[in-house]
């Protein structure tokens, strides 16, 4: 094979909001926890104290991650379980208060389904729209407010389409109004800056494999004096409020992912802008029948997201998985029933165009090359499929 080939056939990974490879400096800080520092952090010898003291070592430095205090971190086996522990935790502690939620139409499954299961307790949940650019209007949420609501769960920003949600404008809204406010950072956490006390935000969901650290490792911000009550039941770790032995490896990648994005968070994003605003233009401008969804401007640094008429969505993953292009779509609409991206569906995406939704999402190892490629191969496989 000759130095030309290899070059064209370099993979590019372009799915980023699913998941991240993990920094070699997050796998050289966790190697020793899995067999020099083995101790339980609950153990009073030396052992135990050794990986208490580094778990408390990562607290702090996801902590610092967001602006919060170390002690109102409490690690999770994910994201989602953060999200269920916030929304379900704190519907758990105020029974006498109210059984009033509120919510958008394009928040997570984690949160979805946790306030479909709190509906089937006898809480009302209320789902807010959208606008076409995915973005919550603060004003729908002051009028869905009852003296009944109990919290507020609004995503920091999209998943699927990047929009960045007004955070800080409901933030004070939840806080005038002395509700509790929910915000699911997984995507931002790492990303864009946080500061959880400008946001107004009072529990705030993470998970370490979005910003280069290791899967099954997640932590909810619990702002100081939050009542909630605790999911899992046991040793009490946590503060009583995740019972189990902590993953301590995984806990001492999360932080030092944590530390890494943090100082080179500014840095990402000035270099990761541009590169999505010549993706997106370069295939607007070459491919008819496309849409950008989300927000144009208001939207995380490395997403892009786009809709194609006549194109199906896992035929298309495919032709670009076979060019050495990884990047992910929403689910196709078939037999007549929907089946297509919800979040999509709520901006006014037509089911048709659903099915052809691709996300292309940018990282650490992307470059201006990897974009250039992609759009110069993107274009004809749409031609393709849509013959």
């Amino acid at each position: 094979m000759t130095i030309e080939n290899c070059i064209m056939t370099k993979r590019i990974y372009l799915d980023h909001a699913a998941t991240t490879p993990v920094h070699p400096s997050v796998v050289r800080a966790m190697r020793p926890y899995f067999d020099r520092y083995f101790g339980n952090p609950s153990s009073i010898h030396s052992h135990g104290i050794d990986a208490r003291a580094a778990i408390e070592t990562a607290r702090s430095k996801v902590a610092a991650l967001i602006g919060s205090n170390a002690n109102e971190i409490v690690f999770t086996g994910s994201g989602t379980e953060a999200d269920n522990l916030a929304i379900k935790g704190i519907a758990g502690s105020l029974p006498d208060r109210g059984n009033h939620i509120i919510t958008s139409s394009i928040e997570h499954p984690a949160v979805l389904e946790s306030c479909k299961y709190l509906q089937s307790r006898g809480f009302e949940v209320t789902y807010l729209p959208v606008d076409s650019d995915g973005l919550v209007n603060p004003k729908d949420i002051e009028e869905a407010t009852t003296d009944r609501t109990i919290l507020i769960s609004i995503m920091h920003a999209n998943n699927e389409i990047g929009t960045i949600e007004p955070v800080a404008e409901i933030g004070r809204i939840a806080k005038d109004r002395g509700i509790y406010f929910h915000c699911d950072a997984v995507q931002t956490a790492g990303h864009i800056p946080i500061d959880v006390s400008k946001l107004d935000v009072d529990l705030m969901a993470m998970s370490a494999h979005k910003l280069y650290g290791p899967k099954g490792i997640g932590a909810l911000y619990i702002r100081k004096g939050t009542k909630i009550v605790p999911l899992i039941h046991g040793g009490a770790q946590e503060r009583g409020l995740r019972s189990s032995t902590e993953n301590v490896p995984a806990i001492i990648g999360f932080g030092e992912a944590s530390s890494i994005a943090l100082r080179e968070l500014h840095m990402e994003m000035t270099r990761l802008t541009p590169m999505r605003d010549r993706l997106i233009a370069g295939l607007l401008q070459k491919i008819d029948g496309v849409r950008l969804n989300g927000h144009p401007s208001q939207r995380l640094p490395n997403n892009v997201s786009l809709s194609f008429k006549f194109v199906g969505g896992e035929a298309l993953l495919r032709s670009l998985d076979r060019q050495g292009i990884a990047a992910s779509t929403g689910s196709a609409c078939s037999g007549g029933k929907s089946h297509a991206s919800h979040v999509l569906l709520a901006t006014g995406v037509p089911c048709d165009a659903s099915n052809g939704s691709l996300r292309l999402t940018l990282g650490r190892t992307t470059t201006a090359d990897d974009i250039e490629r992609v759009i110069g191969i993107l274009p004809g496989i749409i031609d393709e499929l849509r013959e």
